[in-house]
């Protein structure tokens, strides 16, 4: 699929990824549209991009109703979706660790309200000549981090749901679901995994969307992630150990 000239949403496009994919877009011609809760971030990337935003939280399905509505109006040939906002907490399972709340949060941001912004925008979509959905989930899709139990459990949820929805509208659309898988990168929530010292910079993993979409990968891997995920299917128990093995001892 050629990303140009194509209208694009990121969400979560403030920082990060986001706002480096953003970033990109705009610079291969294509008309991008930036959403996140923080307005005052918001505001201060789209004027630096040259770009629009939406102030939406996408885990409130009134604010997910309003947004839909405003790109229905406002940007009506929107064709491309891309899923970037997500949330995580960095803590090891055991007594006292509150799992359960934090899931609940992880879950609302990065199962859920991509789940659901993805069904409210299929009929403007669909309406396309072209349409995708690019999700962004983590190497913790196919294989768990102890560090990131509950935020793990989430992406290997989107990923499973990406794989469905790509199964299912293969057959009777022009919407394709592609799905980013990052090792770690650089950004303000990696910074207690070490993302300044050992992450890469955002702009790699936007380059490799840029690349995946035009080369109609729909598995994108960033990264270490390639190898990780031959690893994972190759010895899976092997890979998990190797993978945890720094955040173990």
């Amino acid at each position: 699929m050629e990303i140009t000239k194509k209208t694009v949403l990121v969400t979560g496009g403030g920082s990060g990824i986001g706002y480096a994919t953003a970033k990109l877009l705009k610079e291969k011609g294509n008309r991008v549209i930036i959403s996140g809760r923080n307005a005052e971030k918001l505001e201060k990337a789209a004027k630096e991009l040259g770009i629009d935003y939406i102030v939406s939280d996408v885990t409130d399905a009134d604010s997910v109703t309003n947004l839909v509505k405003k790109l229905e109006a406002g940007y009506s040939d929107l064709s491309v979706l891309i899923n970037n906002a997500g949330v995580g907490f960095v803590y090891k399972l055991g007594e006292g660790a509150n799992a359960v709340e934090k899931a609940r949060q992880e879950f609302e941001t990065n199962y859920f309200a991509p789940v659901r912004l993805i069904e409210s925008l299929l009929p403007l979509l669909k309406k396309q000549p072209e349409g995708a959905v690019v999700n962004i989930t983590s190497n913790v899709a196919f294989h768990p981090l102890v560090v990131l139990p509950t935020y793990s459990d989430a992406k290997t949820a989107l990923h499973s749901h990406s794989v469905a929805l790509r199964l299912t509208l293969s057959s009777d659309t022009n919407i394709k679901i592609f799905e980013v898988m990052p090792s770690l990168i650089n950004t303000d929530a990696t910074k207690d995994m070490g993302g300044e010292q050992h992450g890469l910079p955002p702009e790699v993993a936007a380059q490799d969307i840029y690349n995946g979409i035009n080369e109609d990968r729909y598995e994108i891997f960033v990264g270490e992630a390639g190898q990780q995920y031959a690893d994972y299917f190759a010895n899976p128990k092997a890979a998990v150990a190797k993978f945890n093995q720094p955040f173990l001892s």
